[in-house]
């Protein structure tokens, strides 16, 4: 967490941010707290094709973008970002080659992981009623709040959808886009975020890039996303039309879940879903709970 206090003028705030110190940051030795500008130096963008071996697949990024890979996007993540631990993420997208960018509250960025819990059936994907499962969203985020709360989190409020979920059939790809709303313990505002949400779904699992950015920054996000949903693919061999129905693992529910995310279980949708249970009941909630840890991994960006 970066540690700021407001600037006399606005020409100095450049430089006050980037001499901010980041909180419970010590160098290799343990001997300082690292600046804001230490904090920036020591993270490594990439630029061009990456591969995330950990997924079998591979980013294609587009000009103008970069990649932090898992160690370093794991400490945006938590020392910037104020988000908890989550050794899951495999790395970061920045729509910027210059890592600054981790320091700007109006910039977004996509948070990469892989799920590998099986091929994901599409069969499911025009028969969903988003508005329904809103309502269950909502009414599921807010009974988790007490839990986030107790963890030292803040209460979240889902305001709905800034995009509808969409399915491309044609590449099996997924996304969408929450408005987000946090509170404080004492009821305060603290904050309003843009949760956009992209699946790519392949033969053993999901890629899931989670992009963050501030509410108002929508339309940039959703003028931008295309780039990021073409940068994503699966490998020669791991891609979607690859899975094959007599070796292969498939999941134990289908796009709706995904949408759903952690909710499931907890909400009741399981019927709604068209998830049978029968034998596999503790799979299926183990799995579930597991689908985009929407609950228990919320990413989000820090204000200044």
């Amino acid at each position: 967490m970066f540690r700021k206090t407001l600037p006399l003028a606005l020409a100095l705030l450049a430089s006050f941010v980037l001499a901010a110190p980041v909180a419970a940051m010590p160098d290799a030795k343990g001997e300082h707290q690292m600046t804001a500008e230490e904090f920036v130096a020591s993270l490594h963008p990439k630029t061009g094709d990456v591969t995330i071996p950990e997924a079998k697949a591979t980013l294609k990024l587009a000009n103008g973008y970069s990649f932090l890979s898992a160690g370093d996007a794991q400490r945006v993540l938590t020392q910037a970002w104020d988000n908890p631990p989550d050794d899951s993420v495999l790395g970061l997208i920045l729509p910027s080659t210059d890592a600054h960018s981790v320091l700007d509250d109006s910039a977004w960025a996509v948070v990469v992981t892989f799920v590998d819990e099986g091929y994901v059936s599409d069969k499911d994907a025009a028969k969903i009623d988003y508005d329904d499962m809103l309502k269950d969203l909502k009414k599921a985020t807010q009974d988790n709040n007490a839990d986030r709360l107790k963890e030292g989190y803040p209460a979240i409020e889902l305001v709905g959808w800034a995009e509808p979920p969409r399915y491309d059939p044609s590449t099996h790809k997924l996304y969408w886009a929450r408005d987000l709303k946090f509170k404080k313990a004492d009821g305060s505002d603290d904050g309003q975020t843009l949760n956009y949400a992209i699946r790519v779904l392949g033969r053993r699992g999901y890629l899931s890039l989670n992009a963050i950015a501030p509410i108002k920054q929508l339309d940039k996000v959703r003028a931008d996303m295309p780039d990021v949903v073409a940068m994503a693919e699966f490998n020669q061999g791991e891609r979607y039309a690859d899975y094959n129905a007599g070796t292969d693992k498939a999941a134990a529910y289908g796009i709706a879940a995904l949408v759903a995310g952690g909710i499931a279980a907890k909400a009741g949708l399981f019927a709604k879903l068209g998830i049978l249970l029968l034998a596999f009941k503790k799979f299926i909630v183990i799995g579930i709970a597991a689908v985009g840890g929407f609950f228990a991994k919320l990413f989000k960006r820090k204000k200044a």
